[in-house]
């Protein structure tokens, strides 16, 4: 219980039988009760200056008032809160900054109806590390980096805490496990004067990512007929008996050397060139992909979820560029 204003808060668990004291009268002192301003109807019992309620629930929340008998004066307020003390909380880390920080995320699996605080520390190789909360989210905090390339795991603790307990959950990583940049950003696939069977798909790099130059990333690129539900991926045939269908084209990207992929930037639609071409005595491939070798390409839905690759069907883009533009061709047999 705690005192705010005039009113005394007081916090009780759900199900539990609560006693409520009228100030400090005596046992024998004859009191009544209302519950925001009309009698109680919940099942309770009167024991001197005490209202016993039996199970509480949420319907139990309320402003509980006393009245001294005979002359009906208030002696008292209390504002009844039901709750449950919290759960273990999920958490989760990542960097999307590499090789600036990374940041934690905690949230309540099961809701506990009353305010409930998070305490969080971050430890590194036996040292406390500063912990800054989110200004947007309340439920994050940023952690820098205190060396690069460290071989000492991370120890980050989540506590949540309530007026009826605390309950805390505590993860260890290595800085490598968490690397996961945004999806790339600016994607556009444009059509090619005169080629019924090419687009030119590009994008930037996720801004959020610090130091492109020093830390490359490699991208991966899917695309599909609308008309089509199965995803084709960089210099896979699509066998469209037409070529006037509109694609729909996603990419991700990963750190070059660590981590897993990120999520896929939002789709773009494009429509392939669609007049008649001009006679096209030859064509030449510009090959700008490298094969995937130990690194897991993205799935349909999680890109951070690995597909291996399929013969040469499925490619990965390495590209490095202080412009942060990434460019390819897709040809459309």
């Amino acid at each position: 219980t705690q005192h705010i204003g005039m009113s005394l808060n007081q916090y009780e668990r759900m199900g539990s039988d609560v006693t409520m004291q009228c100030g400090s009268l005596d046992n024998n002192t004859s009191v009544s009760w209302k519950v925001n301003g009309t009698d109680v109807k919940a099942q309770h019992r009167l024991e001197g200056p005490r209202l016993i309620l039996t199970q509480v629930d949420l319907g139990h929340n309320g402003l509980y008032s006393c009245f001294q008998n005979p002359h009906g004066e208030r002696r008292d307020t209390i504002l009844l809160h039901i709750g449950i003390p919290p759960r273990e909380p999920t958490v989760t880390c990542r960097s999307n900054t590499y090789p600036k920080g990374f940041y934690c995320s905690w949230h309540q699996l099961h809701p506990t109806y009353i305010p409930t605080t998070f305490e969080v520390d971050v430890q590194h190789n036996q040292r406390l590390l500063d912990v800054q909360k989110d200004a947007v989210h309340k439920n994050r905090c940023h952690v820098r980096f205190p060396e690069v390339f460290s071989s000492f795991p991370y120890k980050v603790n989540v506590t949540a805490v309530n007026s009826l307990g605390k309950a805390f959950t505590t993860i260890s990583f290595e800085e490598s496990s968490i690397v996961k940049p945004d999806p790339p950003e600016r994607v556009t696939a444009t059509p090619i004067r005169f080629n019924p069977r090419r687009l030119e798909v590009s994008w930037h790099s996720p801004t959020t990512w610090p130091d492109i130059d020093n830390f490359p990333l490699k991208y991966f690129l899917r695309y599909r007929p609308l008309i089509r539900e199965q995803w084709q991926h960089v210099s896979q045939s699509i066998n469209q008996s037409t070529n006037q269908s509109k694609f729909m084209y996603r990419v991700a990207a990963k750190d070059t050397e660590i981590g897993t992929w990120s999520d896929w930037s939002v789709a773009v639609h494009a429509t392939p060139w669609i007049e008649d071409p001009l006679p096209i005595t030859s064509t030449t491939e510009v090959d700008v992909s490298t094969e995937a070798k130990t690194s897991p390409l993205p799935s349909s839905n999680a890109p951070q979820k690995a597909e291996a690759p399929v013969g040469r069907a499925a490619r990965i883009l390495t590209f490095c560029s202080p412009l942060l533009l990434g460019m390819l061709l897709l040809f459309m047999w």
